[in-house]
């Protein structure tokens, strides 16, 4: 069984994404990049390995939502 694609992530930004609720890279395609970046705990080595995680499994963040 593959590993999940949060273990690569440092262990505040998984802490980050369990508080959020946020439990899959298919959860984390309904929110936008901002608001991940937004989470207490994550950074820009996060950002880089979820969206190489997102790239391989064909998923990205959802689109900036207009005011």
């Amino acid at each position: 069984m593959k590993s999940h694609p949060f273990n690569r992530l440092g262990k505040p930004a998984q802490r980050a994404l369990a508080n959020a609720g946020i439990e899959s890279l298919k959860q984390l395609s309904e929110v936008t990049e901002k608001e991940f970046m937004q989470l207490h705990g994550v950074g820009k080595q996060a950002l880089q390995i979820i969206k190489a995680e997102m790239f391989e499994k064909n998923l990205a963040f959802a689109p900036e939502r207009s005011s």
